[in-house]
């Protein structure tokens, strides 16, 4: 049982201003294994005064971009002496399988925390251009506080694409962990303040959706950094148009996987593990629609549903396990749903279905449907489950339009033997990132979406620019 009673504001452990506390339930035994404050307006307050005064008269927006690169490569040396501990505390809280966890949940979040650290040391802080009326300096500032709202997913990769680079370019943050995976950021306190980080650049307050958009309009925030629904991505974004306020916003995704007539099979089927089954298939650029040419389509139809029927389910602490529990029984609920939609649509099930692989735990079958449309709402809603819809096309052009017919624009991948051939299919497809053979998120490469994906880039220098402002300083030749 891991108990905290106090938040993490102003560089050390406070009381909360409220008495509710968060209950953090295990997904696989459905026991409370920790338990934290939830959070309050009034905390949300306290957390950005702390912010704002570290920004506006601290040392870490006055430090230079080395000085700040210096800490953040401690923060980073600690984090990756300690991945286990921080896999094995995210797979108990929201049931990522360890093998991913040790990936995906510790090893890619210090990667990016890595990457941000060296990135400050080459990157253009100031420079001069010769103006057409005179020289002109142009340097790079801190946008200011942010507000860094991340969900239970991959909790510390999704928190560390805005934490990185805004505490890189001299920013404060306050950050929102949501209330089925506040553990975590315990853990990435202490680190931070073991790593030096100054008092009250990051603060943690644990809190619903209303406190929340508490802080999303609060007068002392600058710059918003949202991952999660599209639904509440609208209204945060909504809230910052009217107050004119910066926001990223990483949003859901309903990528498409296009098989090409000349992939090899047995690799193929392989990588939909990852690319298409990644975290319980709760990932938002999960591959969850293949696309088949129909000369293909029971070859593969085939081969997916074996490979999905032979998945281990089960512990997710079990390094044997390959797919877990979803994070609720909410969540559980509404992948049955969208189950139990698809065969009233007419898909056929070929693998999975509507029996529980266990008793107790909030487990899902892995599924896959054939006989799929696009125009299905299995093929077009984000299900964010182990849930995978089998299309079948007739051309490569009818492959990429079937991708590209999608509210979502964030992932996709393409399978084929000819690799520089699948690099020209994926430049057509309108997704924020299409991989060949493959599908990764690299921290040296722009991640974001098109269309209802959400707004702006994280990762690389891009994510970088998302907290900087650009100012021209002109003066008389």
């Amino acid at each position: 049982m891991r108990e905290h009673d106090r938040l993490f504001i102003g560089g050390g452990w406070t009381a909360p201003a409220g008495t509710g506390v968060i209950d953090v339930v295990s997904p696989h035994t459905e026991e409370v294994v920790g338990r934290v404050p939830d959070g309050t307006e009034a905390d949300m307050d306290h957390a950005v005064r702390a912010a704002r005064l570290a920004f506006d008269h601290g040392p870490w927006p006055r430090m230079t971009p080395a000085e700040r690169a210096e800490i953040l490569g401690r923060l980073s040396t600690i984090y990756a002496e300690r991945q286990q501990e921080m896999a094995d505390l995210i797979t108990e809280e929201m049931g990522s399988p360890i093998l991913f966890s040790i990936f995906g949940q510790a090893a890619l979040p210090q990667m990016v925390l890595q990457y941000y650290a060296d990135l400050a040391v080459d990157h253009t802080w100031e420079e001069e251009r010769p103006g057409m009326l005179g020289p002109v300096t142009v340097t790079r500032e801190p946008v200011g506080v942010v507000a860094a709202i991340y969900p239970w997913n991959v909790p510390q990769f999704t928190l560390m694409l805005k934490l990185a680079p805004a505490l890189v370019a001299g920013c404060t943050v306050v950050a929102k962990p949501s209330p089925e995976a506040p553990l975590d950021a315990y853990l990435l306190a202490e680190w931070a303040r073991e790593a030096g980080v100054p008092d009250g650049v990051l603060n943690f307050v644990p809190a619903g959706r209303e406190v929340g958009a508490y802080l999303v309009s609060h007068p002392g925030v600058d710059k918003v950094a949202f991952t999660g629904s599209t639904a509440a991505g609208r209204s945060i974004g909504e809230a910052c148009g009217r107050l004119l306020r910066p926001a990223t916003l990483e949003l859901g995704g309903k990528s498409a996987a296009i098989i090409l007539e000349d992939a090899d099979l047995g690799t193929t089927i392989e990588g939909f593990k990852m690319a298409a089954l990644m975290n319980n298939g709760e990932a938002c650029a999960a591959q969850t629609r293949i696309l088949a040419p129909r000369s293909r389509y029971a070859e593969i139809a085939d081969a997916l549903g074996e490979m999905v029927s032979a998945l281990a389910v089960g512990d997710p602490a079990d390094y044997a396990t390959e797919i877990g529990p979803l994070v609720a029984r909410r969540q559980q609920d509404r992948v049955e749903n969208y189950i139990r939609i698809g065969q009233d649509e007419g898909a056929k099930i070929i693998a999975g279905g509507l029996n529980r692989p266990h008793d107790r735990g909030w487990y899902v079958a892995p599924t896959v449907f054939a006989d799929v449309t696009n125009d299905m709402r299995i093929a077009r809603e984000e299900i964010f489950g182990p849930v995978l819809a089998l299309i079948p096309y007739d051309t490569e052009d009818d492959a990429v339009r079937i991708a590209n017919d999608s509210d979502y624009g964030l992932g996709g991948s393409v399978w084929t033997a000819d690799v520089p051939h699948g690099v020209e299919v994926a430049r057509r497809i309108r997704t924020g990132s299409c991989g060949v053979n493959l599908y990764v998120l690299d921290p040296n490469t722009p991640f974001g979406g098109y269309k209802d994906s959400g707004l702006g880039r994280e990762l690389g220098p891009e994510g970088l620019t998302a907290y900087l402002e650009h100012k021209a300083i002109p003066r008389p030749s």
